[in-house]
């Protein structure tokens, strides 16, 4: 069996003016790794996955990361890896000057996704 395993994640980013896109780098039914490019002022609103866990890795840029449903938010940079376990409100809003580039992994394949109104 010859699976590729190795991705230049150069190659999935993609800077738009509208929303962030979010760029599938590979899938598998354990697992979808996404590329995100969030430039200054956008935002990737708080949501939560019902069926699994979302993990990020933050390559470069910062911005402020949704902790709960109540709007709190703490700031993550380059070198940290979020995580937001099952049912855990996350997202995060680009405050910087400089595009907030990150590799998210979420578990299972089928983790599920509902966007969150913060109070």
């Amino acid at each position: 069996m010859n699976i590729e395993r190795i991705f230049k994640s150069t190659d999935f980013f993609q800077p738009t003016d509208g929303e962030p896109i979010r760029s599938v780098v590979t899938e598998s039914p354990n697992a979808v790794v996404v590329a995100w490019y969030v430039k200054p002022g956008q935002e990737i609103g708080a949501h939560i996955h019902p069926h699994g866990q979302d993990t990020w890795t933050i390559l470069s840029g910062s911005g402020q990361y949704y902790l709960d449903i109540d709007g709190t938010r703490t700031t993550i940079t380059a070198g940290d890896v979020v995580v937001a376990p099952v049912q855990c409100v996350h997202g995060v809003f680009n405050h910087g000057d400089e595009p907030l580039i990150f590799i998210s992994v979420v578990t299972p394949y089928d983790a599920g996704y509902e966007p969150v109104t913060i109070k």
